[in-house]
Protein backbone atom coordinates (compact mmCIF):
# COMPACT_ATOMS: atom_id res chain seq x y z
CA UNK A 1 0.00 0.00 0.00
CA UNK A 2 1.57 3.35 -0.87
CA UNK A 3 0.91 6.79 1.34
CA UNK A 4 -1.88 8.18 -1.05
CA UNK A 5 -4.08 4.95 -0.86
CA UNK A 6 -4.07 5.99 2.70
CA UNK A 7 -6.76 7.70 4.85
CA UNK A 8 -6.32 10.27 7.33
CA UNK A 9 -7.70 7.86 9.95
CA UNK A 10 -4.95 5.30 8.89
CA UNK A 11 -2.14 7.61 9.10
CA UNK A 12 -3.35 9.11 12.22
CA UNK A 13 -3.86 5.52 14.31
CA UNK A 14 0.07 4.53 12.58
CA UNK A 15 1.46 7.78 14.11
CA UNK A 16 -0.57 7.10 17.28
CA UNK A 17 1.12 3.51 17.32
CA UNK A 18 4.49 5.09 16.48
CA UNK A 19 4.67 7.10 19.41
CA UNK A 20 3.25 4.58 22.01
CA UNK A 21 6.37 2.16 20.41
CA UNK A 22 9.11 5.09 20.83
CA UNK A 23 7.48 5.82 24.47
CA UNK A 24 6.99 9.16 23.62
CA UNK A 25 3.14 9.36 24.29
CA UNK A 26 0.76 6.56 24.78
CA UNK A 27 -2.95 6.85 23.91
CA UNK A 28 -4.41 8.01 26.73
CA UNK A 29 -1.53 11.01 26.86
CA UNK A 30 -2.56 11.65 23.17
CA UNK A 31 -6.43 11.58 23.92
CA UNK A 32 -6.15 13.57 26.72
CA UNK A 33 -3.57 16.30 25.05
CA UNK A 34 -6.96 16.36 22.56
CA UNK A 35 -9.22 16.83 25.03
CA UNK A 36 -7.42 19.65 26.61
CA UNK A 37 -7.03 21.53 23.14
CA UNK A 38 -10.64 21.39 21.98
CA UNK A 39 -11.34 22.08 25.89
CA UNK A 40 -9.84 25.31 25.21
CA UNK A 41 -11.39 29.20 25.25
CA UNK A 42 -10.80 32.84 25.61
CA UNK A 43 -12.41 32.14 29.47
CA UNK A 44 -9.06 30.56 30.32
CA UNK A 45 -7.11 33.44 29.29
CA UNK A 46 -9.58 35.54 30.65
CA UNK A 47 -9.08 34.13 34.11
CA UNK A 48 -5.59 34.73 34.10
CA UNK A 49 -5.86 37.94 33.59
CA UNK A 50 -8.44 38.49 36.35
CA UNK A 51 -6.55 36.94 38.69
CA UNK A 52 -3.19 38.90 37.44
CA UNK A 53 -5.29 42.34 38.00
CA UNK A 54 -6.30 40.94 41.49
CA UNK A 55 -3.56 38.75 42.78
CA UNK A 56 -0.01 40.93 42.54
CA UNK A 57 2.05 37.51 43.35
CA UNK A 58 0.01 35.54 40.22
CA UNK A 59 0.62 38.63 38.37
CA UNK A 60 4.75 38.88 38.86
CA UNK A 61 4.77 34.99 38.02
CA UNK A 62 2.67 35.71 34.70
CA UNK A 63 4.89 38.14 33.71
CA UNK A 64 8.20 36.21 34.60
CA UNK A 65 6.85 32.62 32.86
CA UNK A 66 3.43 32.83 31.29
CA UNK A 67 3.80 28.92 31.37
CA UNK A 68 4.15 28.33 34.96
CA UNK A 69 1.12 30.98 35.56
CA UNK A 70 -1.02 28.97 33.18
CA UNK A 71 -0.07 25.29 34.30
CA UNK A 72 -0.89 27.29 38.11
CA UNK A 73 -4.45 27.63 36.47
CA UNK A 74 -4.71 24.16 35.66
CA UNK A 75 -4.42 24.66 31.69
CA UNK A 76 -1.61 21.96 30.49
CA UNK A 77 1.48 23.38 29.04
CA UNK A 78 3.90 20.42 28.53
CA UNK A 79 4.96 20.19 25.21
CA UNK A 80 3.93 23.23 24.14
CA UNK A 81 5.82 26.65 23.23
CA UNK A 82 6.56 28.52 25.84
CA UNK A 83 4.05 31.43 26.91
CA UNK A 84 5.17 35.08 27.60
CA UNK A 85 2.56 37.59 28.67
CA UNK A 86 3.43 41.33 27.12
CA UNK A 87 1.41 43.99 30.08
CA UNK A 88 0.17 47.03 28.69
CA UNK A 89 0.97 49.40 30.87
CA UNK A 90 0.77 54.03 30.84
CA UNK A 91 2.11 55.02 27.52
CA UNK A 92 2.29 51.58 26.00
CA UNK A 93 -0.18 49.11 24.18
CA UNK A 94 0.97 45.49 22.62
CA UNK A 95 -0.04 43.98 19.71
CA UNK A 96 0.14 40.17 18.87
CA UNK A 97 0.51 38.77 15.43
CA UNK A 98 2.25 35.75 13.63
CA UNK A 99 3.99 37.14 10.21
CA UNK A 100 4.04 33.89 8.80
CA UNK A 101 0.89 31.69 9.71
CA UNK A 102 -1.23 31.43 12.87
CA UNK A 103 0.73 30.71 15.82
CA UNK A 104 -1.17 31.63 18.74
CA UNK A 105 -1.46 30.66 22.45
CA UNK A 106 -4.42 28.06 21.73
CA UNK A 107 -3.64 26.03 25.08
CA UNK A 108 -4.80 29.38 26.37
CA UNK A 109 -6.68 30.94 24.18
CA UNK A 110 -8.76 28.19 21.90
CA UNK A 111 -8.22 28.50 18.36
CA UNK A 112 -7.12 31.75 16.83
CA UNK A 113 -10.67 33.30 15.10
CA UNK A 114 -10.20 33.91 11.35
CA UNK A 115 -9.19 37.16 11.04
CA UNK A 116 -5.84 36.64 12.82
CA UNK A 117 -4.80 34.14 10.19
CA UNK A 118 -5.47 36.48 7.34
CA UNK A 119 -2.85 37.92 5.03
CA UNK A 120 -4.53 41.31 5.63
CA UNK A 121 -4.47 41.10 9.66
CA UNK A 122 -1.06 40.23 9.28
CA UNK A 123 0.48 42.60 6.90
CA UNK A 124 -1.62 45.70 8.50
CA UNK A 125 -0.68 44.67 12.36
CA UNK A 126 3.13 45.51 10.90
CA UNK A 127 2.56 48.35 8.61
CA UNK A 128 -0.29 49.82 10.15
CA UNK A 129 -1.43 48.86 13.50
CA UNK A 130 -2.46 52.14 14.95
CA UNK A 131 -4.86 51.91 11.81
CA UNK A 132 -5.15 48.54 12.42
CA UNK A 133 -6.62 48.89 15.94
CA UNK A 134 -9.03 51.59 14.58
CA UNK A 135 -10.81 48.51 12.24
CA UNK A 136 -11.54 46.94 15.68
CA UNK A 137 -12.90 50.27 17.35
CA UNK A 138 -9.63 51.06 19.23
CA UNK A 139 -8.73 54.12 19.24
CA UNK A 140 -5.36 55.00 21.40
CA UNK A 141 -4.07 58.42 21.66
CA UNK A 142 -0.96 59.43 19.57
CA UNK A 143 0.85 59.77 22.94
CA UNK A 144 0.47 56.06 23.51
CA UNK A 145 3.21 53.87 21.94
CA UNK A 146 2.09 50.35 19.83
CA UNK A 147 4.28 47.81 19.98
CA UNK A 148 4.04 44.64 17.68
CA UNK A 149 5.18 41.42 18.98
CA UNK A 150 5.48 38.15 16.75
CA UNK A 151 4.21 35.32 17.80
CA UNK A 152 6.34 32.13 16.47
CA UNK A 153 6.60 28.66 16.35
CA UNK A 154 9.09 28.68 19.14
CA UNK A 155 7.18 31.04 21.67
CA UNK A 156 3.56 32.31 21.99
CA UNK A 157 2.42 35.83 22.72
CA UNK A 158 -0.35 36.81 24.61
CA UNK A 159 -1.51 40.66 26.21
CA UNK A 160 -2.14 41.07 29.99
CA UNK A 161 -4.34 44.38 29.13
CA UNK A 162 -4.47 47.16 32.14
CA UNK A 163 -7.66 46.82 34.20
CA UNK A 164 -10.10 49.13 33.35
CA UNK A 165 -11.09 52.25 36.13
CA UNK A 166 -14.49 51.79 37.68
CA UNK A 167 -13.68 47.72 38.26
CA UNK A 168 -12.09 48.82 41.65
CA UNK A 169 -13.36 46.07 44.19
CA UNK A 170 -14.68 43.95 41.28
CA UNK A 171 -14.14 39.55 41.98
CA UNK A 172 -11.84 37.77 39.69
CA UNK A 173 -15.17 36.16 37.70
CA UNK A 174 -16.52 39.53 37.38
CA UNK A 175 -13.27 40.89 35.77
CA UNK A 176 -13.17 37.42 33.67
CA UNK A 177 -16.12 38.10 31.89
CA UNK A 178 -15.49 42.29 30.37
CA UNK A 179 -12.45 40.39 29.43
CA UNK A 180 -12.59 39.61 25.51
CA UNK A 181 -10.34 37.61 23.13
CA UNK A 182 -9.22 40.69 20.92
CA UNK A 183 -7.71 42.30 24.34
CA UNK A 184 -5.23 39.13 25.38
CA UNK A 185 -4.18 39.90 21.27
CA UNK A 186 -4.33 43.38 21.59
CA UNK A 187 -6.84 44.70 18.82
CA UNK A 188 -9.10 46.06 21.94
CA UNK A 189 -8.99 46.52 25.52
CA UNK A 190 -11.38 45.74 28.07
CA UNK A 191 -14.17 48.44 29.04
CA UNK A 192 -16.95 48.53 31.25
Amino acid sequence: MILKDLDERDILNGLRALLAEKGIADAAEIAARIAATDAANPGQGAAMVARAWTDPGFRALMLADGTKAAEAMGIPMRGLPPLGVLENVPGLHHLVVCTLCSCYPRAVLGYPPFWYKSAAYRAKAVRTPRALLREFGTELPADIAIRVVDSTADYRWMVLPERPAGTEGWDAARLAAIVREGDMIGVTIPSV
